[in-house]
């Protein structure tokens, strides 16, 4: 299977009913500011470069970003945040991501999340983020040059321990308890992980996270990858 094949058969995934409603619900009923497009309202993909060594994984679309513009981290303010932060260390070739086909470019760096569906209230239940799980180890096996994984927030970290130990990475144990900045060495059977707080309003607009903290996380992404 190759990435176009993994995202045609995404695309039509309707396992987890809640969030089918959900994600059809918001496209329907839309934002003043959106009411002129066409929403997406279907699974989102990731993206990014197919030989990346930076695998960047968030939590889920939201319900008028992603959902609606078809493209992780596309058309909301964390997509602000992380695509300027990605830019400003080399690893998007602009700051802005406001739709499929404004000319980003992602070099060395992949961006997909735990679930693909914008969820209610942005919490995705547990067996929703089970059934997605398979997705997202499906990219695993195809970006097979990942070096760095940086997940955005507590539930997106803990969903990629269980998905590495579940690949026969040694995890430690007891698991660390996620932080912003820390950093897990899993090599030499896995990758070296670099937790972030993920760049939600809940968390820039209270100033728990700066661009200057989340600089320095892919900053030192790139110091570990050695990246020119």
């Amino acid at each position: 299977m190759g990435i176009e094949t993994l995202e045609r058969d995404l695309v039509g995934c309707r396992v987890c009913p809640r969030l089918v409603t959900w994600r059809e619900q918001a496209g329907h009923h839309k934002r003043v500011a959106y009411h002129d497009w066409e929403y997406w309202a279907k699974p989102v993909p990731g993206f990014g470069d197919p030989r990346a060594r930076l695998l960047i994984v968030g939590l889920a679309p939201a319900a008028h970003g992603a959902n609606r513009t078809g493209r992780m981290f596309t058309g909301d303010r964390s997509g602000d945040w992380l695509f300027r932060a990605l830019h400003r260390t080399g690893f998007a070739s602009q700051p802005e991501a406001v739709a499929r086909g404004d000319g980003l470019v992602l070099a060395g760096a992949f961006v997909s999340a735990i679930v693909r569906c914008a969820p209610p209230d942005n919490k995705p239940i547990p067996a929703e983020k089970e059934n997605c799980r398979g997705w997202l180890e499906a990219e695993l096996d195809l970006l097979r040059d990942v070096e760095v994984i940086v997940p955005l927030g507590g539930m997106a970290y803990a969903q990629v321990l269980r998905i590495l130990h579940g690949r026969q990475v040694s995890v430690p144990k007891p698991r660390p308890r996620f932080a912003h900045g820390l950093e897990v060495d899993l090599r030499p059977s896995g990758p070296m992980l670099i937790a972030s707080y993920h760049p939600s309003q809940q968390n820039t607009f209270t100033g728990r996270l700066t661009e200057v903290m989340l600089d320095e996380v892919f900053e030192r992404a790139r110091a570990l990858l050695d990246w020119p």
